[in-house]
């Protein structure tokens, strides 16, 4: 048995930092760790399960994908093919493959490459850029991703969707007659399209891969039949920079795992703010220790990244007590949402999986109220969001959580679970097999 770690942690689970707390303020100790991905099976409960709503990880696949209907009766897709990026530590994107695959049983599944460490399934295969040198750098990669895919096979499909966050959207196999092209997308590049919300974009190679990548996004993409955003935002995104519809999809979020304790402890007794997620630029976990510091509260961080030196240096000047959680595990994360005061997000996301956790564990959400979180919480009632990025608001919104029912939170998220993921892109397919491409 391996012990998993929460979306895009990679490697093993790792250290806690246990700072001095004020008096009354408790952190909660680590449970024992009953692991969430196990034994190739990634465990997953849903709020009414069914077949095609069980998230395990399939060991083979057959040459025909069969799902059922609408009506309930099975029908039968013909040969399908689902085409990720590159295949990284289990994150967002990693999950949505993962419950797209099994939304459709019998699927054939590529990415271009899989992660070292990555916990892939094993018959996810990959692309033969894989080996070569250009494996594992992305920026590179982008303007040859449409060539790597109409060059991977001459064997014929009658569904291909593909899963796009950069350049996927442009992946073409080739089709039997009546066979379609699909692409669920979760952005639009952001560093391509949207450097004031992604600032990853660099000089030099980098820059002139964006270059080219822009010339050649529309007209390498006019093949995709339909589209599915996963969230009104993205959706938006995909008409304003390819100028074509999609209908909305939101991601799968694992409310079955993610649950309130028996008996929460009402908001406003709650000492500790915590912030969740990958620690790079454009999460703003630097400004978190900011707000946690003008509210005098204590933080928690909980994730992994490059900015792990630059964030500690921060907090160990910020007045405050911040606790440094590397790489925590599902259940530990679980832990942490249930005894927070708020999840604190204060970035532009596309749509934010991790707040709906919180929510799910019967937490509230302060953070900025644009992209997702405009989507997933209802301001008053399952958090607080402000207009702009600014340290006090931010502060001033954690003081407005206190009154806020925990059960209003989980019956809000609720509404993104699992088997209502698989129910939409089932209904998805079989709508665009019918003649309905929007």
């Amino acid at each position: 048995m391996t012990t998993g770690t929460h979306a895009g942690f990679s490697g093993a689970p790792g250290r806690r930092d246990a700072p001095t707390l004020p008096d009354g303020v408790r952190i909660p100790a680590p449970a024992g760790h009953a692991t969430a991905l196990h034994e190739g099976r990634l465990s997953v409960d849903v709020v009414a399960p069914s077949p095609t709503s069980d998230l395990s990880l399939r060991t083979s696949s057959t040459s025909t994908s069969t799902t059922a209907s609408p009506t309930g009766a099975h029908v039968d897709l013909g040969r399908m093919v689902v085409l990720n990026e590159w295949f990284e530590s289990i994150g967002g994107a990693e999950r949505t493959l993962l419950a797209m695959l099994d939304a459709f049983p019998g699927a054939e599944g590529y990415a271009l490459w899989k992660d070292a460490g990555a916990q892939a399934p094993a018959h996810l295969r990959e692309s033969w850029l894989a080996r070569t040198p250009l494996r594992g750098r992305k920026a590179l990669t982008l303007p040859l991703m449409p060539f790597v895919w109409r060059t991977q096979t001459r064997r014929r499909y009658d569904v291909v969707l593909s899963l796009s966050h950069s350049l996927n959207h442009t992946a073409r196999f080739p089709l039997n007659p009546g066979g379609a092209h699909l692409s669920y997308v979760h952005t639009p590049a952001r560093y391509v399209h949207l450097p004031e919300i992604d600032r990853r974009r660099r000089a030099g190679l980098q820059s002139l891969a964006v270059g080219v990548t822009k010339q050649i996004e529309r007209r390498t993409s006019r093949h995709v039949d339909s589209y599915a955003a996963n969230s009104v935002e993205v959706q938006q995104r995909i008409r304003e920079f390819w100028g074509r519809d999609a209908r909305v999809v939101n991601p799968p979020v694992r409310t079955g795992f993610f649950t309130p304790d028996d008996a929460p402890t009402p908001v406003c007794d709650r000492g500790y703010l915590l912030g969740v997620g990958r620690w790079i630029l454009y999460k703003r976990f630097d400004t978190m220790i900011d707000v946690a510091a003008r509210s005098g509260l204590p933080l928690v961080l909980a994730g992994a990244g490059p900015m792990e030196g630059e964030l500690r240096e921060r907090a160990a000047a910020s007045g405050v007590p911040v606790a440094f959680e590397v790489r925590p595990t599902d259940e530990r994360v679980r832990e942490l949402m249930r005894g927070a005061k708020a999840l604190l997000f204060p970035c532009h996301e596309d749509f934010g999986i991790v707040p709906v956790e919180a929510q799910a564990c019967g937490t509230p959400v302060v953070g900025l109220g644009r992209g997702g979180l405009a989507e997933t919480v209802v301001d008053g009632r399952t958090g607080a969001l402000v207009d702009e990025i600014d340290v006090t608001a931010l502060a001033d919104a954690v003081r407005r959580v206190d009154r806020l029912d925990p059960l209003d939170m989980r019956a809000n998220a609720l509404r993104f679970g699992s088997d209502r993921f698989a129910a939409q892109v089932q209904q998805w397919v079989h709508d665009v097999q019918a003649g309905d491409r929007f």
